[in-house]
């Protein structure tokens, strides 16, 4: 791998970075009020065990668009940053499992997605070198028996059927001290998981089946705001607007109306604040499932008639949610422009910045050379680039200009771990709410 290749990071391709140049001079002139006022956050609110946050970087406005708390991309991190993942995960087990000497992993039933699997491998390979004995137990129903998968990077990777005894959760050989849940449970909490003794991180009951977009969305407008006034920010720099609309039926036409009178509001207001910093770029709305992942029932309007006039493969197409489920609710997201580009075809790109614990551990880019500076890239033909983060997100450097590398970086860092906080609420909510898992 060549020097050139570990420090090449995707372009910022805009003129319009006064307003983000002014947030990123803001969050390398207050970094130590930042970080104090972060760990004392963090006291009252524990971070969840592991993050993923997609960013969008317009050049005038930098924004969490989707935070996961079942992150599966380990295997696109820079491994250089391996030792950090492994002290976060020391730290995080301690937290949760202080005498902690064997963990099971519960994945995704992906037994064919050699990428997802690829992931799983990885972490395995942390959470290992942490200095656990792990075994990766499946749910998958189909598994009646310990399978070997071999997998195109090389490493084995070995999945057993997930067994019951009494009240704890293992293999048929091994009782662990505690369950890392990569699932993010789109389907509901299977009968398996619920009331063991074990302690199961992140909770079953932060799954997507439970989980809602607009909730997370809501926590983040308040730690966003507040974070804003520490530094002296307009928050919309920081804050994707957004609506709801539930009772949704797309295929029957229902709640179309609640969707198109919310996209021209929130078009409105997004049009407000473009004149306030004097953006000529056309406001647009994401409008997506406020459920699940995989960037499924995902779509792109400029105004509320695009709502009206959907064909049948787009109605269909936002009706179908992970798993077999159907689209009930929305979230409409103020649109974020990414105007970071990667490599000689300048394929668009957006960052998406890994934590454990309240560590950020790295990071990669998304790229996508069919779709544009206004679409999902989280969209089949995707490519990963995990060379982005040469340098650390928490390492700002006050020599340099605000954009340059490691401030751009340390920036990312700041927000993603903002989105990490509105998650940690989401969970401290839950916990007084007594939700059953």
């Amino acid at each position: 791998m060549s020097l050139e290749q570990l420090n090449a990071v995707p372009h910022l391709t805009t003129a319009l970075s006064g307003p983000l140049h002014h947030l990123e001079t803001l969050l390398l002139q207050f970094q130590s009020r930042i970080e104090a006022w972060l760990r004392n956050m963090w006291l009252k609110y524990p971070a969840p065990f592991y993050t993923s946050v997609d960013l969008r970087n317009s050049g005038f406005k930098l924004s969490p668009v989707d935070t996961n708390l079942f992150p599966a991309g380990f295997n696109n991190l820079n491994r250089a940053f391996f030792p950090l993942c492994i002290h976060a995960i020391q730290s995080a087990v301690e937290h949760l499992c202080p005498k902690a000497a064997q963990i099971i992993i519960i994945p995704e039933n992906h037994t064919r997605n050699k990428y997802y699997l690829e992931n799983l491998a990885t972490l395995h390979e942390i959470i290992t070198k942490a200095g656990f004995l792990v075994r990766i137990g499946s749910m998958d129903p189909e598994l009646e028996s310990p399978v070997t998968v071999t997998l195109p990077s090389g490493n084995k990777l070995t999945l057993e059927p997930l067994i019951r005894h009494g009240d704890k959760i293992g293999t048929k050989d091994f009782t662990p001290c505690m369950a890392i849940l990569n699932n993010d449970l789109s389907s509901g909490v299977p009968a398996i998981l619920k009331g063991t003794s074990q302690p199961i991180t992140p909770p079953p009951d932060l799954g997507w089946s439970n989980r809602l977009k607009s909730d997370h969305f809501r926590h983040y407008q308040v730690i966003a705001r507040e974070f804003a006034k520490l530094i002296d920010l307009d928050p919309w720099l920081i804050d994707p607007l957004y609506r709801y609309c539930g009772e949704i039926n797309f295929k029957k036409h229902e709640g179309e109306t609640c969707v198109a009178k919310n996209t021209e509001a929130l078009l409105n207001a997004i049009q407000k604040k473009y004149d306030e910093y004097n953006i000529s770029e056309p406001p647009f709305v994401i409008i997506k499932a406020d459920t699940g992942t995989y960037g499924m029932g995902v779509m792109t309007v400029h105004s509320p008639d695009e709502v009206l006039a959907l064909n049948r493969k787009q109605r269909n197409k936002m009706s179908s949610a992970k798993g077999g489920g159907e689209v009930s609710g929305v979230i409409l997201q103020e649109g974020v422009y990414t105007f970071e580009t990667w490599g000689n075809n300048n394929a668009v790109a957006e960052p998406v910045v890994y934590m454990i614990d309240h560590f950020v551990v790295g990071g990669f880019y998304r790229v996508h050379a069919e779709r544009s500076i206004n679409q999902n890239l989280n969209y089949p033909g995707m490519q990963f680039q995990p060379l982005a983060f040469a340098e650390s997100c928490s390492n700002p450097d006050l020599g340099l200009s605000p954009d340059a590398e490691p401030n751009r970086f340390y920036a990312y860092g700041v927000i993603a771990r903002l989105a990490q906080l509105a998650a940690a609420c989401e969970i401290a909510e839950r916990k007084t709410q007594h939700v059953p898992r």
